[in-house]
């Protein structure tokens, strides 16, 4: 059912933003080119004839916009761009194109909307996503010193690799040449830098996990093995309202079903889509590892479930001794690690919404 007479679609940028309006009654074009100030989109939305709602693109302008007009009281979707319906046969993108064709959409109802996060989830996305960069940027870091010593000869056989061992055996380290010792204590410069970055956030987010909206979900995942606070947190503010999903649909959700190509009676079946939100993907399937070993709940483990409801204990259990069975039958028939551990990971991520919207 169309609940509003005109339908506006915004193409936004930084600096401008061009409006395309279509009356649902009369079929009339209505275009205006306007600055990026909230206040004027949303008074010439209001001088149109009402009721109206508007829809623009996610990306890099962020939900400042959506929030603006919720406050104005007048109905506002962002678009989710992997979802935009566009002709194979579309050839020219001009920005009034784009305006006219969101606002044909969201007069027809085939806008699929993205949620709008809160200001708090939002920040608190933002310093998670900022551990991810930081996480990046030190193994970019430790992958240019190590490679710059191993075309030297210069090899590390005490033991594991980027601990404080090895951060003597570094600082220890001096290379003839003066250009590539210049090199060498530049990167190792950047990665003290980087650690330091990263120990400060990861301080930051665990005091932001004990007390926020998101602390009561991210005790819950913690019951579960492989995830700590940086991941139950990470998931938490990642995902939102669990509510939108079910045990199914949250694995398609973060792209860890498999993709599909079937005609007829033939069914074929590939890789990951890995589509949806990259970062939820990858902690799940780092902690679906922590499943492979045989499940003795250890001393943390069992500290967090002194903290959790006696149905959030018993939910938990169950995950880690299902997801271990799973992994064991997995190795009895010579599975591939690394396709076992996905179908792990998407079953955790089952597990997990199991545990964010179990009442108690």
């Amino acid at each position: 059912m169309i609940r509003q007479r005109t339908s506006v679609g915004l193409d936004v940028h930084a600096r401008s933003v061009l409006g395309c309006a279509l009356d649902g009654e009369t079929g009339e074009l209505v275009e205006r080119r306007m600055t990026a100030a909230h206040d004027e989109i949303i008074e010439w939305v209001r001088s149109l004839p009402g009721p109206a709602s508007a829809v623009y693109e996610a990306g890099p302008t962020g939900f400042g916009l959506a929030r603006a007009f919720t406050a104005a009281g007048i109905d506002c979707q962002v678009l989710a761009p992997s979802k935009l319906i566009r002709p194979s046969g579309d050839r020219v993108k001009t920005d009034a194109r784009d305006a006219r064709h969101l606002a044909r959409l969201l007069h027809l109802g085939d806008v699929v909307a993205v949620a709008v996060p809160s200001v708090a989830q939002e920040a608190a996305r933002d310093l998670v996503r900022a551990r991810e960069d930081c996480r990046g940027d030190l193994m970019s870091v430790r992958h240019r010193i190590s490679k710059l010593l191993l075309r030297q000869g210069i090899v590390y056989y005490g033991g594991e690799a980027w601990t404080g061992k090895h951060e003597q055996w570094l600082r220890q380290q001096r290379l003839e040449n003066f250009g590539q010792q210049a090199a060498f204590d530049a990167a190792f410069d950047a990665m003290l830098a980087t650690v330091d970055r990263r120990d400060r956030l990861d301080r930051a987010i665990a005091e932001m996990a004990a007390n926020s909206d998101f602390t009561d979900v991210a005790h819950r995942l913690q019951c579960l093995r492989g995830i700590s606070t940086l991941t139950a947190f990470g998931l938490a503010v990642e995902i939102g309202d669990w509510h939108r999903f079910t045990g199914r649909s949250i694995g398609a959700y973060v792209g860890l079903v498999p993709t599909e190509y079937s005609s007829g009676e033939t069914r074929t079946q590939g890789g990951l889509t890995k589509t949806g939100n990259g970062h939820v993907r990858r902690l799940l399937i780092e902690s679906a590892w922590h499943h492979r070993k045989p499940y003795r709940p250890g001393q943390r483990l069992r500290r967090r479930w002194e903290i959790a409801s006696p149905a959030i204990r018993a939910r938990s259990h169950a995950a880690n001794r299902r997801l271990h069975a799973r992994w064991a039958r997995f190795d009895q028939r010579h599975k591939r690690p690394v396709i076992a551990n996905a179908a792990i990971a998407r079953e955790l991520a089952g597990w997990c919404w199991s545990l964010a919207v179990l009442d108690g």
